[in-house]
Formats: structure tokens, sequence, C-alpha cells
């Protein structure tokens, strides 16, 4: 058995790599190699030690270990997760995993490695910049090579357009699933600016869906929004470096944010082809996002040409050319009452925590009364709209 029913086809919008400390380095530019810091997790329920015995294991899980967790069978991902999962970093174990796991294709995302390339500090060189990002590149295109099941997922900044542009045409050429972009301003300009419009119509003209998802920007809120004068609110996991309440309730401004600028930018007017998705950001604000953007077009379209243009209400631009996927926790039925049933997609964040011990189950008690084809649209047809390729 697997853990994915076999009565019906699942396909997962969010998976991860949990990157060993030289995911960067060893696949980086000899010139730069040195230059290229080592993955940390440091904001992370991985301790170091738990990371040093892998390493000093030879880059292994122990043989023990590997067996217990494909003893597991169709219970994997119940067990265990994060770095002592079957397949976080070995991608023999995560063909055996997916195995277990039985879902069709699974989208294959960083962790870790992209903080430097998607830091938003004007002071880190492009060269470093970029060059960190050709080394993740290399590195994921090699971990899915060998399983069809494994859509690797490339990063590309948007902050150089020169650069962003070189390391898109690399991408194209290497056989890519998706490409993930950073949720914010493009350094000193907004998605939709006009030097960006060749990055938006190549990968409209590819077929290549981009992406964004959480670590695309920064986690946590502007410090003065913390500055209460009283003790510091501690994370989610009890330190102080990763998610806090404030940060988790104000998660999807900076996805709403970015496709806000894209739809009154007219990028998706523009490139109708152009397909993306929210991954890992939640989907409880997209109702509104849509509702909003109709309203706003409509009244502000008497002054503003970028939205007197269109042809297409953002409602049906977002809902042709986007999807999003929702937390475990948030009511799937629900949203689709309150939008469409074309929003949204199926994923596990295997081997995160953050998904769940059983997220099949968890979205099946709130889909319990849903249409057939609600499901169908949610565990395989909106995916494979963005991914054709994929069926």
């Amino acid at each position: 058995m697997t853990y994915a029913p076999a009565d019906r086809v699942f396909y997962d919008a969010d998976s991860h790599i949990m990157e060993l400390p030289d995911f960067l380095r060893a696949y980086a530019d000899p010139a730069l190699r040195d230059e290229v810091p080592l993955v940390s997790y440091s904001a992370s329920l991985v301790t170091d030690e738990e990371v040093a015995v892998i390493v000093d294991n030879g880059n292994r899980h122990s043989v023990e270990h590997r067996q217990r967790m494909i003893d597991m069978g169709d219970s994997l991902i119940r067990e265990v997760k994060e770095i002592q999962a079957l397949g976080a970093f070995d991608r023999d174990d995560r063909t055996l995993a997916m195995d277990q796991l039985g879902f069709a294709r699974q989208l294959v995302f960083a962790t870790h490695s992209v903080a430097m390339p998607f830091n938003p500090s004007s002071r880190l060189e492009p060269r470093l910049r970029y060059g960190a990002t050709r080394a993740h590149n290399r590195h994921m295109r090699e971990f899915c090579a060998n399983d069809s099941r494994l859509m690797g997922v490339a990063i590309v900044p948007l902050d150089d357009v020169d650069h962003a542009l070189t390391e898109l045409d690399w991408v194209l050429e290497g056989g890519f699933e998706a490409v993930w972009v950073p949720h914010r301003p493009c350094g000193d300009k907004s998605p939709g600016h006009v030097e960006l419009e060749p990055f938006w119509a190549r990968l409209a003209e590819a077929g290549l869906p981009f992406l964004l998802h959480v670590g695309g920007a920064p986690l946590q809120m502007a410090k003065a929004w913390t500055n209460t004068g009283r003790a510091p609110v501690k994370d989610w996991m009890g330190g102080g470096e990763n998610i806090r309440s404030k940060d988790a309730a104000t998660l999807h401004q900076g996805p709403e944010t970015f496709i806000t600028a894209m739809v009154m930018d007219g990028v998706f007017e523009r490139h109708p082809a152009l397909r993306g998705a929210s991954v890992e950001l939640g989907a409880g604000w997209v109702p509104e996002l849509i509702r909003r953007l109709d309203w706003v077009t409509a009244m502000w379209g008497r002054v503003d040409t970028n939205l007197s243009s269109f042809t297409r209400t953002p409602s049906e631009q977002i809902t042709a050319q986007m999807a999003f996927t929702p937390f475990v926790f948030e009511d799937v039925a629900r949203l689709v009452h309150e939008s469409n049933a074309d929003l949204y997609l199926f994923s596990s964040d295997y081997p995160h925590t953050e998904g769940g011990r059983d997220p099949i189950a968890r979205f099946e008690k709130v889909l319990a009364d849903a249409p057939a084809m609600v499901k169908d649209k949610f565990y395989a047809e909106n995916f494979l709209r963005l991914f054709p390729d994929a069926a």
C-alpha cells in the first residue's frame, strides 16, 4: 500500500530537500566556491548535532535508520520529518519515499539554501547572489534527474534584470519544471516593470510556471511592529528566529502584494499563457484578493490606463493563470464556496513538519461533502492545468 489511496491520483504541489551544509558550495563555480556560505540550520527544527551525525556518516543516514523508514511503508509521512526523513537529502532514497507516498508527481523546493540568493540586501554582489543561484539550480537538477516523478524547482532572484535573464536562459535549457521567484520588490522595481517584461514573456512562451513560496521574502515583520516594550514573543519552535504569531498573521501580505502588482501592472493581461502558483503561503486570503482587485479595477480603471485596457477582470485572470496551496488547517471547501474550485492545489510539504502527519485525511475531512468535481480539481486537475506535461 501507499500513503496516497490508490483510487485517486494525487499531484503534490509542495515538497522539499533538506540540504546538507555543502549543498551550494559543492556545486558553485570554482572561482566562487570559497565565498559561498555553508547552508545553515540555525533557524530550524533540525539541530546542528543531527546534521553533524549525517555528515560524519558520509552524508547518509545510518543503515539501521534507513531500514526503519523503509519498513514504515505507507505510514512514513506520519512518523518521520525534517532531515531524518527518507529521501530528505539523498535522491535514491527519495525515490523509495515516493514509492511509499504514492504521489503521481511532486514539486521539489529547497529549504534553507535560498537564504543567500534571495537575500534582499543591496550590498550583496550580483556575482555572488547569482553564483549561489546557479549552484542551487545545478544541485536541484541533479537531485531530481533520476526520477520522473520529481519536478525540480529552479530559483531566479529578480533584483538584477540582466543576471536574472541569463539565469532564466540556463534554466530553460536545463529541464526544470518551474521557477521560484521572491515575492518582494525586484530590487527597486515592481515585478511588472518594463525591464522585466522579457522575463515573463520567456516563461509564458516556454510554458514554465513561476512559483512563490514561503522563504522567498523575509519571514518576519519589520522590527518596529514587534517592539512593544515587553519581552519578545517566541517563534513557533520556541526560539526567536522563525515565524512568530504576528508574522503568521501577516504572512499573506507579501504574496498578495506581489500578485496584486502582477495584475495591476498588466503582466497577466499581456501574457495570458503565463502560469503561476503561490505555495505554502496559505490561501484564506485569496477569495478577498480577487474580490478586491475586481472592484479596484472597476473604480480606478477610470483614471489608470493599465486597468482600463483589461479585456478580462482580475478574478478571471487569476483563476485562469494562478493557483494556491491552502495550509493543512484551512477549510478548502469554504474557500471554494467563497471563490471557485479552480484556484486550489493539494500539497504535502514532505518532509516538513508544517505539512502535518496526515494531510490527505485533514483535507478529506473538510471536503467530505464536496462534489467529486471539487476533489478532482484539488488533488489533480488544477495541478495539471499549470503543468500539463505532468500527466
